[in-house]
């Protein structure tokens, strides 16, 4: 299974979640994407490299931004590790994306 490591406006949003489902739901997420890391659909253009998993709840989408960055290990060969970028509602998620990721 892949290393996973969560960039700070990532751990602040899971970190407020009040909601236990949902807060269920994004760890559900994370550890899919552990499992297998294509999981997420490949974004194009100024956010290339970058995947999204999307999240529904309470009519509400939810994103989870990440990439899959792969390390060189003399013992175990090459090793992924999952970088959480970023995770929130949908809306302005992908212009903040852009904001923090560039």
């Amino acid at each position: 299974m892949a290393e996973l490591r969560i960039l700070p406006p990532a751990a602040r949003f899971l970190k407020k979640l009040k909601d236990k489902i949902l807060k269920s739901l994004f760890q559900e997420a994370i550890d899919a994407i552990l499992k297998n890391p294509a999981l997420g659909t490949e974004k194009t253009g100024d956010l290339r490299g970058v995947r999204s998993y999307d999240i529904f709840y309470k009519r509400t989408n939810y994103e989870l931004a990440y990439t899959v960055e792969y390390v060189v290990n003399e013992e175990t060969g090459e090793d992924e590790i999952i970088v959480v970028i970023m995770a929130g509602t949908r809306e302005n998620f992908y212009d903040a994306l852009k904001r923090y990721w560039h």
